[in-house]
């Protein structure tokens, strides 16, 4: 059974458990309501001196449930469990602003670097260029750069291809690498944070029950705090885990987009070493 489905199970429960409560502190049998008319005047006498414990049974309750009075009421283990969500949820957001702005200025240099290299001829020609004196495309160039002047001058085309082709390989996976740092926190927040949530409901639940047993009792007042810490880490659960998946889908797009820009201008250099190669090899002897 899913997360979704496990937490409305629960839901449901707590609906149930609220309302066969409440009617059972109000119910009251036919053959009970019969003897009573029965009684004596001694023994009307003394069930009223039991009236006090009734009407305590049945007072509203303590005070206000405010989210924040919630928690404070609430079992240690389940104010952990919300502490833990509430960090959850405040990582999920620091990586979404900073990886938000580190992928907008990866892409937005690629772009640029990308438009300054797409009408040029030869490697010497962007060799100083300024787009190309940082980041990936910085990178890029000089691995290639590198490899054609480590070529011989018996020029074997295809090996100096196979040698920088290897080289832009390692440095695409080492920026796709960078790129999903901190995904996959994402990744487990989203994906654990419903069942953590759905921990501090069981525990709540339990404490409603507790409470029961204790008392004596189905009042609304004694299974009340027990149900509100129950749902409380459920929303907590839900507040940290569908911001996480979403920023995850998010930037995974984000991260295949920008891995494409980085393809496009490798395919740009290798096109320009292999003009150079071409330029380079002697003719062939007639």
């Amino acid at each position: 059974m899913t997360a979704p489905r496990l937490i409305s199970s629960i839901t449901a429960l707590l609906f149930l458990f609220c309302v066969v409560g409440s009617v059972a502190s109000t119910a009251t049998e036919p053959g009970q309501a019969l003897s009573t008319t029965q009684q004596s005047p001694i023994a009307t006498l003394s069930s009223n001196v039991t009236l006090p414990e009734t009407a305590m049974l049945k007072s509203p309750l303590p005070g206000p449930l405010s989210p924040w009075q919630m928690f404070v009421d609430a079992d240690l283990v389940v104010k952990l469990v919300i502490v833990l969500l509430s960090v959850a949820s405040l990582i999920t957001w620091t990586i979404a602003i900073a990886k938000q702005q580190e992928l907008r200025r990866i892409d937005q240099t690629l772009q640029k670097q990308i438009a300054s290299i797409a009408l040029s001829v030869r490697l010497s020609d962007i060799a100083e260029s300024e787009q190309l004196s940082l980041g990936v495309g910085k990178a890029l160039l000089t691995s290639v750069q590198q490899e054609l002047d480590l070529a011989s001058t018996d020029i074997d085309k295809e090996g100096v291809k196979e040698r920088a082709l290897s080289r832009i390989n390692r440095i695409e996976a080492a920026i796709a690498r960078q790129m999903a740092i901190g995904t996959g926190l994402l990744a487990s927040i989203g994906s654990t944070s419903p069942f953590v949530g759905l921990f501090g409901t069981v525990w709540g639940i339990m404490n409603a029950f507790i409470g029961i047993s204790e008392s004596k009792t189905t009042n609304l007042a004694v299974v009340a705090p027990g149900i509100a810490e129950a749902l409380l880490a459920t929303a907590m659960g839900l507040v940290a885990a569908i911001p996480a998946v979403v920023i995850y889908n998010h930037f995974s797009r984000r991260i295949s987009a920008t891995r494409a820009h980085v393809s496009d201008l490798s395919a740009i250099l290798m096109q320009l070493l292999s003009r150079d190669l071409d330029l380079r090899t002697p003719p062939s002897p007639e």
